[in-house]
């Protein structure tokens, strides 16, 4: 068996600086849109559970811990998020600083020490 061979392909993306900040902002908006889903399904499983079954005390706390730790999980992604988020304000920062003093910029985004 041989080993595949790929085309040398070279794809030229060519991005404006605002436009990469819009793609950043989107992804982190549709990523809390995913986050509201999971938070809404979390709900809906408890009213279910709570609605269709006569609950015992330890079918109770495993529900609840079931979604306790699915809530964590989206906390963390939360964090990061916000993480993401600041990273993005302090690069239009950036931007909105240079473009006082300089009409072009590269298109990628250069991070000051």
């Amino acid at each position: 068996m041989s080993m595949p061979t790929v085309p040398n392909i070279t794809p030229e993306i060519i991005l404006k600086r605002r436009e990469v900040l819009n793609l950043l902002l989107t992804s982190i908006a549709l990523e809390e849109i995913g986050l509201s889903h999971i938070i809404n399904a979390e709900g809906e499983k408890i009213q279910k559970m709570v609605k269709d079954h006569c609950l015992s005390l330890s079918d109770a706390l495993a529900l609840n811990n079931s979604v306790e730790r699915m809530l964590r999980n989206v906390i963390k992604t939360e964090m990061l998020l916000q993480f993401k988020l600041e990273d993005v304000i302090k690069l239009e920062h950036m931007q909105d600083h240079h473009d006082e003093d300089l009409p072009d910029l590269p298109d990628l985004p250069c991070y000051e020490e």
